[in-house]
């Protein structure tokens, strides 16, 4: 049966629902989050987002020109998120220029690192991070209204078409794959679903550092 990226979340279904489902998640929903929860949560998610914009980057300079189009499409959309990132922290009052914490800092190290693999390994993650988030947002329904803005970022019709059109390009690369490079995009998609998690996780322990 050939990989597809819906077959990756079938096969690791747990792994994909811990990825993506979460108490951080349901307590914006809920509207028990912590500030200080949420806080650390954008504040470190701001310092993730500068290093998966130079991991998008990488990743087009490797790219076939057909996806080109999607991928600046991307890197658009991340310089206005960067932008709207410094915002929110300036309305919390938030420094941006802080040190990343463990669990950022592994995530960040993995993203480097996908610059070493094949074009097809880096089309998976970079639609299978962009998937986690889609859904994350969206899965728990509609927030309490001092989150429904986040929900509305990146749960929205028009990211979830951008999403499926990466995901139809690294279909497009999985059919073509070699087998090792198939393997390998399976090893980092589980990878990277514990990324997510403890990403997650991190926030909701509320701690600083």
């Amino acid at each position: 049966m050939p990989l597809t990226c819906k077959s990756l979340i079938d096969k690791h279904k747990q792994a994909w629902e811990a990825a993506t489902v979460h108490p951080f998640l349901n307590d914006c929903k809920m509207g028990t989050i912590k500030p200080e929860q949420f806080n650390i949560w954008l504040v470190q998610d701001y310092l993730f987002v500068t290093e998966f914009t130079r991991m998008v980057a990488r990743l087009l300079a490797v790219a076939p020109v057909p996806h080109f189009d999607t991928v600046l499409g991307g890197l658009a959309a991340l310089k206005d998120e960067l932008n709207w990132f410094a915002e929110k922290a300036q309305e919390r009052n938030l420094d941006l220029n802080t040190s990343r914490q463990d669990t950022c800092k592994r995530y960040c190290q993995f993203m480097e690192n996908l610059g070493l693999e094949p074009y097809t390994v880096q089309a998976v993650a970079f639609w299978a991070i962009e998937l986690a988030y889609n859904q994350a947002w969206q899965l728990p329904g509609p927030m309490v209204n001092a989150y429904e803005e986040f929900v509305d970022r990146w749960g929205n019709p028009e990211f979830t078409n951008y999403v499926r059109r990466l995901e139809k390009q690294a279909d497009e690369m999985l059919a073509k794959a070699r087998e090792e490079d198939c393997n390998r995009t399976e090893e980092v998609f589980t990878e990277l679903c514990g990324l997510e998690k403890a990403f997650w996780q991190m926030a909701h322990e509320g701690k600083a550092s």
